[in-house]
């Protein structure tokens, strides 16, 4: 149920954007996600087609970029990328860091007529 609260959010700004840009229509919408977000595409899909119908954004196209958690270790400082389910720092060892992406959740653009 989390990505209908979330899909509410994305819809109203998208429609807001295409208000203040004078569209008639919603195309597209470009969104950033962050793996980490906890947000499911189809889920989206779903509830994005559900609550726009009637407005300017029905029917409009979402295009998902997805964005790889990276951390900072709280040991050594290196940057890197988690394994699936490990989240050890390749250069030391420690476990866990400092989350510097992949949480994002963003409309990224709009493509209106």
């Amino acid at each position: 149920m989390h990505e209908l609260s979330v899909t509410q959010a994305l819809l109203s700004i998208v429609l807001e954007h295409a208000e203040k840009a004078g569209a008639k229509r919603v195309v597209a919408v470009d969104l950033k996600v962050g793996e980490i977000s906890g947000v499911v595409d189809d889920s989206v899909r779903l509830y994005f087609e559900f609550l726009s119908r009637d407005t300017p954004a029905a029917g409009a196209r979402l295009h998902f970029t997805h964005v790889p958690a990276r951390l900072v270790c709280h040991s050594c400082g290196s940057e890197f990328e988690p394994g699936e389910g490990e989240w050890l720092c390749p250069q030391c060892g420690a476990t866990g860091g400092r989350i510097i992406a992949g949480r994002e959740l963003m409309v990224e653009s709009i493509e209106v007529e």
